[in-house]
């Protein structure tokens, strides 16, 4: 087996299929192919060195040497002159001239393609025995000496073939199909033996293979029209119609003129696969082509077949072309008009006259020949549709009058074609008897009749007798969409809102919501028109629903990963959803569920999924819904498509922020203003959020962000100033002083900054263990006294300066400054309410604490009565 090729080993046990054999062989010669003609180069370069012949094994051949070194990696020995003669007499192909007879060049073509046998003389007498003894039944020993020749000869096909009809005898099909591959292989020339090669590929069931096989036919065959036919045949089991028509192609080139008959049913066929594969360009071309060449077998049904062809491809002319040149209608000018300075190109039809038109004609006493068609009512059809839309009116009442004189229930399909004609065209008075005719008959009192019918009734304004036919199509067709959404509509004209939010109900289920895309793009249409309706009718908590709805189901993957689930609750004797945090099961692969999440909901856009997105969550925060508004956000930051878009994230931590301080979770809302603050340190509103925030938490955790936070940005005043605020809290007055003094250095014209140093200096004073207690009160007082400079002698200023003098200790100061601020009138500032600025009440207390240690506790009861009492 040392001689054999690496794919040859691999196809035989059963590690490739025939085609990746085949394909790496070709693979292999072109790689050969292009080592030799590497060294037929450097052959070519002249050498003083002497020609030494290469050594000739007894009994085998050079070219078989030479494919068998191939094979082996070998370099092979270049065969002496003599030899190169003889195999070039034997093998090689003569020059045929242009001037030379065609007969003879015919069979050198037959000669080229003829594959020559491989197997050396030496070898012919083993192979005769080994058939000898296949036929005697001593099949054991013709399989080992078939084994010895393709070993010494493994180009040859003759053993492979011989082990193939001792496999096939022994009903090993598989070894034996694989043997004839490689006999066939090696003798490609054989197409029989290809064919028999793809039936027994068949009776195993790999068509792929069989495909090849007629592959290989077809090749050394190539005007076989049964190959090419059954070829195209396994192409359509497989569904690939393209090579399936390439095929049919091929077999129409092919056939001779004298086989009309097939020509014409096959191009028919072939025009009908096209057309269901939406193909139109293509089934048009076979008709055309199939017209051209036999216009002499053209039949009914085939005219019929060309003209709705045209007609689907909206090429009227065209479609009259044919039934003028094909079914026998004569085009007639209209006399009348003809000195117009525009002339109307009016068409007239005649047909064959029968006697229902002659009794017509009788009637008539027009001179002008009138039509006369065969009585083919599919054609009749065809070319009404044709003259309504070229707009060609004059024929036209006697063709739809002789139409209408048949009955619906036989070819109500032909008053359909021509009713939508007139749709198609505007024409809606004349669409009306067709499309009538046929709601009221039992065969075509279908949904689509109703929907062409109340279109019809919309179009000419009849409302009331609309709304009902779309009714009947809702009924019949409830997955209809357009219905339910024109039905909607119209329901909302005629004042009869709950009828029209009705037809907008859900069509599917969740399962089937879950399962196919085409259902959910549908629904999300439908959510989208009931939710608009809702809007406006102001129903919130509905409309609230329907957003709900439609929003889960673009972050399902979103709010799997955030905890949120969608739940029904009962309001009012009424389901409602809700949103709600809850433990889900985990996703297996949430970038394949996102994917597919995506392709249900890419019937709107990412911006109009936004505009939605914010509608309701501001929707949530008008109705007081903070929690859900909160939970929405939250799922929506875990969505790719709006996390990945900054502009949307930021507007984002803004609606969460929002949402969580309305619903008091301060907790999560430090989450997002902290977020907020590390990307925009210099905005001072969001500092301003970030002081309420940590006041009303009450959670310490905020210190250490300032301070590292004040480590990277040192020069920041919002910041520094509130490191000093929460020092001053956490008791470390220096550090505070430090932030302040800081903060007073670069705006000393802030009257905060002189009261926040004062108060530090006077908390120091008001400790235990104090060097120089006098120095500081006085350092305290200086700054105080700036502040009142600065702000002014005002009822903030007056009370802040007693209850500085209050807490060292002098209250008969204090008393002076309280009573002075009580006589003094609040502050008014514009969005704050009056009696949060009014510092009476805290004065009147602190006032009255003074008169109570003094003992005056009458004046301590007059003034809680005048100014604390609510």
């Amino acid at each position: 087996m040392s001689g054999f090729s690496s794919e040859l080993i691999d196809y035989l046990e059963g590690r490739i299929t025939f085609e990746e054999f085949d394909q790496r062989r070709d693979e292999r010669k072109a790689t050969e192919s292009e080592v030799s003609a590497e060294r037929v180069e450097e052959d070519a370069q002249p050498s003083t060195s002497a020609h030494v012949p290469g050594h000739i094994k007894e009994g085998v051949s050079p070219g078989v040497q030479q494919a068998f070194a191939s094979m082996l990696g070998d370099k092979p020995e270049p065969p002496s002159s003599d030899e190169q003669q003889e195999e070039g007499e034997e093998d090689g192909f003569s020059y045929v001239d242009d001037e030379e007879d065609e007969d003879y060049k015919a069979e050198e073509e037959q000669k080229e393609r003829r594959q020559r046998s491989k197997l050396p003389r030496a070898l012919r007498g083993l192979m005769g025995e080994a058939n000898i003894r296949y036929t005697r039944g001593e099949k054991e020993d013709a399989i080992l000496m078939c084994m010895e020749i393709i070993r010494q000869a493994p180009l040859a096909y003759e053993p492979f073939s011989t082990l193939a009809m001792i496999y096939e005898d022994d009903e090993d099909m598989d070894k034996a199909l694989q043997f004839g591959l490689i006999a066939a292989h090696l003798n490609p020339s054989d197409c029989e033996e290809w064919i028999r090669l793809a039936e027994m590929s068949l009776e195993q069931d790999n068509i792929r293979q069989a495909i090849v096989c007629y592959s290989k036919a077809i090749k050394y065959d190539p005007t076989n029209v049964r190959y090419v036919w059954e070829r195209s045949s396994l192409h359509m089991r497989l569904g690939e119609h393209r090579q399936c028509m390439d095929g049919y192609r091929r077999i129409l080139s092919l056939l001779p003129m004298e086989d009309g008959e097939h020509f014409m049913q096959l191009s028919k066929d072939m025009a009908k696969s096209y057309y269901e594969s939406n193909d139109l360009p293509s089934a048009l071309g076979v008709i055309e082509e199939a017209l051209e060449r036999h216009p002499g077998l053209v039949s009914d049904d085939f005219i019929n077949m060309a003209a709705e062809l045209h007609i689907a491809n909206r090429q009227y002319s065209k479609a009259l072309q044919v039934l003028v040149q094909f079914a026998g209608v004569v085009l007639v000018k209209d006399e009348s008009e003809s000195g117009c300075e525009e002339p109307r190109q009016e068409e007239r039809v005649a047909e064959e006259t029968t006697e229902e038109e002659e009794k017509k004609n009788e009637e008539d006493t027009k001179t002008e020949e009138e039509m006369a068609v065969k009585e083919d009512l599919d054609l009749r059809a065809k070319l009404t549709v044709c003259l309504i839309h070229l707009h060609v009116d004059t024929p036209l009442e006697g063709l739809v009058s002789s139409l209408m004189e048949q009955s619906p229930e036989e070819i109500g399909d032909l008053y359909l074609d021509v009713g939508e004609a007139y749709l198609e065209e505007g024409k809606y008075m004349a669409a009306l008897p067709l499309l009538s005719a046929l709601v009221i008959s039992e065969k075509y009192n279908l949904a689509v009749v109703w929907l062409r019918h109340a279109e019809c009734l919309k179009a000419l304004g009849h409302m009331e007798a609309a709304a009902q036919s779309y009714t009947k199509v809702v009924d019949m067709a409830p997955q209809h969409l357009e219905a339910r959404l024109s039905l909607a509509t119209l329901q909302q004209q005629l004042g009869r809102p709950e009828c029209a939010l009705k037809a907008l109900e859900s069509m599917y289920d969740s399962e089937t919501l879950a399962q196919d895309s085409s259902a959910a793009q549908k629904e999300l249409k439908l959510l989208l028109h009931r939710s608009t309706l809702l809007k406006t009718q102001g129903q919130t908590q509905d409309y609230l629903d329907a957003m709900i709805t439609m929003i889960s189901m673009l972050l399902k993957v979103a709010m799997q990963r955030a905890k949120v689930c969608v739940r029904s609750v009962t309001v009012s004797g009424v389901n409602h959803l809700r949103l709600a945090k809850a433990i889900l099961p985990e996703i297996a692969d949430h970038e394949a569920a996102y994917l597919d999440n995506t392709g249900k909901t890419n019937v709107m856009s990412k911006e109009d999924w936004w505009q939605l997105l914010v509608s309701c969550v501001l929707t949530l925060c008008e109705v007081r819904r903070y929690e859900e508004a909160e939970l929405l956000v939250e799922s929506a930051m875990e969505f790719y498509s709006f996390y990945d878009n900054k502009p949307r994230r930021k507007e984002m931590e803004c609606f969460g922020l929002s949402a969580t301080i309305l619903n008091h979770n301060y907790y999560k809302a430090y989450n997002y203003i902290r977020l907020m603050l590390m990307e925009n340190v210099d905005r001072p509103q969001l500092w301003n959020i970030f002081n309420q925030l940590t006041i009303t938490s009450q959670h310490q955790r905020h210190h250490r962000f300032c301070l590292r936070l004040l480590l990277k940005y040192p020069d920041n005043h919002a910041l520094g100033v509130l490191c000093g605020h929460n020092a001053m809290v956490s008791g470390s007055f220096k550090h505070a002083l430090g932030q302040y003094v800081q903060a007073f250095q670069t705006h000393p014209e802030t009257p905060l900054h002189s009261l926040c140093v004062g108060l530090t200096f006077f908390h120091m004073a008001s400790q235990k263990y104090v060097a120089k207690r006098c120095s500081v009160c006085v350092q305290g007082f200086s700054f105080l006294w700036r502040y009142v400079d600065l702000r002014g002698v005002c009822q903030e200023s007056m009370y802040n300066l007693g209850r500085a003098l209050h807490q060292i200790g002098l209250t008969h100061l204090a008393i002076h400054y309280y009573q002075t601020a009580l006589t003094l009138p609040a502050q008014k500032l514009e969005g704050i309410p009056d009696d949060q600025l009014d510092l009476r009440r805290e004065i009147a207390f602190n006032l009255s604490l003074i008169y109570q240690a003094s003992g005056n506790m009458a004046m301590a009861h007059q003034l809680i009565n005048t100014h604390c009492v609510v």
